[in-house]
């Protein structure tokens, strides 16, 4: 079958066209052509990186960490504020010197405790920063990956000593004492 008057002439074409650039329109296409193959391969990249556990479990588990780190550390600083105040309560029935080294010491916890307001300011930033990269990360893997394109893949199993060296449960998942005791009790 004869080639057409456009498939003959566009080879033409293009060698006429290349011929007419100088060196930097040559060098600045070269350039465009490299970042060109740049972005299709940081697409391949990204949609290979199969970041699902990254925004799914793993930043959402560590935001969770950091909110009961933050819960923890308020109720231990109104626990020992709880005691302080008991402490101050008593002062009236000591004598003066008695009296003078517990405010003195109240004070020194009272002023000790402001690490838990501190700290709560500082862990409070980093969630947020966790949840922005959570949530770019989802924008990006939205962006350039094709989930039903990837093959799917599991977590490696963890080991006996890996489940259980996870620290202390969040109070939402772990049992209260109610439940506990009604657990003992059906020994008996």
């Amino acid at each position: 079958m004869p080639e057409s008057a456009a498939d003959m002439v566009r080879p033409e074409i293009a060698l006429q066209v290349m011929s007419n650039l100088n060196r930097t329109e040559t060098a600045l296409l070269a350039e465009l052509e490299s970042l060109g193959r740049m972005v299709a391969a940081a697409k391949e990249e990204i949609a290979a990186m199969r970041v699902e556990n990254v925004d799914a479990t793993h930043l959402p588990a560590a935001t969770d960490e950091l909110d009961e780190v933050v819960k923890s550390t308020a109720n231990a600083a109104n626990e020992i504020l709880d005691v302080c105040e008991t402490l101050e309560n008593l002062q009236p029935k000591l004598d003066a010197e008695a009296a003078d080294t517990v405010a003195t010491c109240v004070t020194r916890i009272y002023e000790a405790c402001a690490f838990q307001d501190i700290t709560g300011q500082r862990i409070g930033k980093v969630v947020n920063a966790l949840k922005q990269i959570e949530h770019r990360v989802r924008e990006t893997t939205g962006r350039f990956a094709r989930s039903d394109a990837l093959p799917a893949r599991h977590a490696p199993a963890r080991t006996e000593g890996e489940r259980l060296a996870n620290g202390p449960q969040s109070t939402a998942a772990a049992s209260s004492q109610a439940e506990i005791d009604a657990l003992l009790a059906s020994f008996d």
